[in-house]
């Protein structure tokens, strides 16, 4: 599942766990990712497809990941990660379309490499401090893992656990190859991006993050032990200021029972201001419920509300946060809210958003299965009337040695999404997916 998880461990692992390196390590893994759907489908030549596995309405990609890491000295570790993609040339015959927009096209759907993470990190104590290019994993700012590379930052991350039971981070962000990241710019879309579902710039090209980088500070805090309580502020220079709370409780009142909080606001500042004088804040709240009280099975449902007069999106901005789903494929940034869905982002956390999500995970042995049912209403300020959005996803999971397997199945029920002819609002339709993992 795609449905993301903010805890004190994920926090750590922006750094201080991934030093703990006694020699050096060689993993990676081969990818094939498969999407397709029935919604109509309109290319290049004019023509509809509205079929299944139609070659106008799927999309294919693979992916190889090699990483090492390892010690220079006492203390002192590095960390590199290779990505490649590869369309096998399916777009000849089988599909229209890819997971990553890191291709380039030029007469064909071109093959693309690049280095997704080189850093260099140095322990003294409790404070761990790392450079260079890397994931992260922050309520705001994020690597998104649902497609099949993820994006990455040129960053410095400094992270102390010299308080007991806290931990601090702080960080800067100078680059990254989401979609809004070139140019300089928080609404600079120059970076190429032509196919794909992610938005990554072609080639997977990397560009001042926002428009002059951005500032993180954090506090993560697990005095009372059944609670993880997190407090994050981000500087986006000449962009935003904003903030995120969270608490986690595992309640003791009731055996299995966790309960979850979220606050998040976002004050636009600078040159969006400038570019858009009308631009308020966005501010959104979520409340989540989870049980695992029955054996192998883990149930969940939130809610979350964004206000109406939010311009930015209560979503990652370090991939494309004013963009939109469109024609049954990603251009939107995905949300650390509780409520998230599992295929369909960009809609829990726009302006004048209610939304709702129920979840059901159970382990059957032969293998994993999971259910989600998301629904948003949203109706910004000034907007005559709401858009709605339904989306139930079932989920099969099954591993086989090295091998990772998962096949889903997507219902989508959008007011702005398969829109057919001489209708003003969208129709259902179905999605098929298949992710095969070969570890190594």
């Amino acid at each position: 599942m795609k449905l993301v998880k903010m805890s004190l461990a994920a926090a750590v692992l922006l750094g201080a766990s991934a030093f703990a390196i006694d020699n050096v390590k060689v993993s990676g893994d081969a990818k094939l990712y498969y999407n397709t759907h029935n919604a109509d489908y309109v290319d290049v030549d004019g023509n509809t497809h509205s079929g299944l596995f139609d070659q106008g309405s799927s999309a294919a990609d693979t992916a190889l990941r090699l990483g090492v890491t390892g010690d220079l000295v006492k203390g002192v570790s590095f960390g590199a990660t290779a990505y490649a993609v590869s369309t096998l040339g399916l777009e000849n015959n089988l599909v229209a379309n890819t997971w990553t927009g890191a291709h380039s096209v030029n007469n064909g759907v071109n093959d693309a490499a690049w280095m997704g993470e080189l850093w260099i990190a140095a322990t003294a104590g409790k404070t761990t401090a790392k450079l260079g290019r890397m994931e992260l994993d922050t309520p705001l700012a994020f690597s998104e893992k649902w497609s099949i590379v993820p994006n990455t930052f040129d960053a410095a991350v400094i992270i102390n656990q010299d308080l007991p039971d806290t931990t601090l981070v702080g960080a800067f962000v100078g680059k990254g190859n989401g979609f809004n990241a070139g140019n300089g710019t928080f609404f600079g879309y120059d970076n190429n991006a032509s196919v794909g579902f992610d938005g990554m710039g072609k080639n997977a090209e990397f560009g001042t993050f926002a428009d002059k980088g951005a500032y993180a500070v954090a506090a993560i805090n697990n005095s009372f032990k059944p609670l993880v309580a997190q407090a994050w502020y981000y500087n986006v220079v000449n962009v935003a200021d904003a903030y995120w709370l969270q608490a986690d409780w595992d309640c003791q009142l009731i055996k299995d029972v966790k309960v979850g909080v979220q606050y998040a606001d976002m004050s636009p500042k600078g040159s969006v201001v400038t570019a858009v004088p009308t631009i308020k804040d966005s501010s959104a709240y979520a409340v989540k419920l989870a049980y695992s009280g029955v054996e192998n099975l883990k149930l969940s449902a939130a809610y979350s509300s964004t206000d109406k007069d939010g311009t930015l999106k209560v979503a990652n901005v370090a991939t494309d946060n004013l963009g939109l789903l469109v024609a049954a494929g990603h251009y939107a940034a995905q949300s650390k809210l509780y409520t998230e869905a599992n295929w369909n982002y960009g809609y829990v956390g726009a302006a004048g958003a209610d939304s709702y999500m129920v979840l059901a995970e159970y382990n059957a042995g032969i293998a994993k299965f999971a259910a989600q049912y998301t629904d948003v209403t949203a109706k910004a300020a000034g907007v005559a009337v709401s858009t709605d959005m339904t989306e139930v996803a079932l989920t099969a999971s099954k591993s086989f040695g090295p091998l990772d397997a998962t096949l889903a199945y997507i219902s989508t029920d959008a007011d702005d999404q398969n829109i057919k002819a001489n209708e003003i609002t969208g129709s259902r339709y179905d999605t098929v997916q298949a992710y095969l993992t070969l570890n190594f």
